[in-house]
């Protein structure tokens, strides 16, 4: 089901006071893995924005299951689709030592070219493609 994964370990610093990752922490990795997807794709912000085209976040779901602690290495992983304009990154990350479900999440991203919304980007379209390969 998923195209893209990544291991990660959780770090002290990032746990609050009841000793568990801190849930704007998840964002963060989230996002890490979700960089890390596009550059092994050799898709670049940088130079997407040298070309007047950004990608942004529109909006973010989470569903937190099973929290993580210090040391725990997880497995964040996910896939893309598309609805309309929004590119969806469906994004869950696993508990390595027992692949218990941590978090789950829907991260929907638009495109804009010089400053206007825009259906269609070429390159985050083949990753799409790629994830419907992986469905059929």
């Amino acid at each position: 089901m998923y195209i893209y994964e990544l291991e990660l370990k959780v770090r002290d610093y990032e746990c609050d006071i009841q000793g568990v990752v801190n849930n704007s922490v998840y964002q963060n990795y989230l996002e890490h893995t979700r960089h890390e997807f596009l550059e092994e794709n050799n898709i670049s912000f940088a130079e997407l924005h040298n070309r007047g085209i950004d990608a942004m976040v529109s909006s973010i779901e989470i569903a937190y299951k099973t929290p993580l602690k210090p040391g725990d290495s997880f497995i964040s992983k996910l896939y893309v689709s598309k609805e309309g304009a929004r590119y969806v990154f469906h994004q869950a990350i696993f508990r390595k030592s027992d692949e218990k479900l941590a978090i789950k999440a829907k991260v929907n991203a638009v495109v804009v070219v010089n400053g206007k919304l825009t259906a269609a980007l070429p390159e985050f379209d083949e990753l799409v493609a790629r994830s419907e390969l992986k469905f059929a």
